[in-house]
């Protein structure tokens, strides 16, 4: 009988602890399902795209990218037209728009945008990095 009440204990010992053990991974497990879902933040693949096309051009790629990037961000309001050209720069590593990429209804702003770009997209590219 005693033999029966220690094989109970010991398996309803085991069970705990097999129990208890799961749900302390459950926490660690969901943290990594989450980060697999993450999603990049939207100026850190901005740069990643870009900066490929600036090797060789710049000595701080990445510097350039992320320069570009927060000027077009700050600088130009409407949104259909910052896509696109943060698009346009992400693909070619230059400020460029495509009519195609924004609506027929603001393609006579693309000039205009430029026009706002330009000298922050010169200080981007040829101003000394500040540390």
């Amino acid at each position: 009988m005693s033999l029966r009440i220690c094989s109970a204990a010991l398996l309803a010992s085991l069970a705990l602890a097999g129990s208890a053990q799961a749900q302390s991974q459950l926490p660690l497990e969901s943290m990594q399902i989450r980060s697999l879902y993450r999603v990049p933040e939207p100026r850190d693949e901005f740069v990643r795209q870009c900066a490929p096309h600036m090797l060789g051009r710049w000595a701080h790629p990445e510097a350039v990218c992320g320069c570009l990037h927060d000027h077009a961000a700050a600088t130009v309001d409407d949104p259909d037209l910052r896509q696109a050209l943060l698009r346009g720069i992400s693909e070619t590593g230059v400020p460029t728009i495509e009519t195609d990429w924004v609506p027929p209804s603001k393609q006579a702003e693309i000039g205009p945008t430029f026009t706002k770009i330009a000298k922050p997209t010169l200080q981007c590219m040829f101003e000394p990095i500040s540390n």
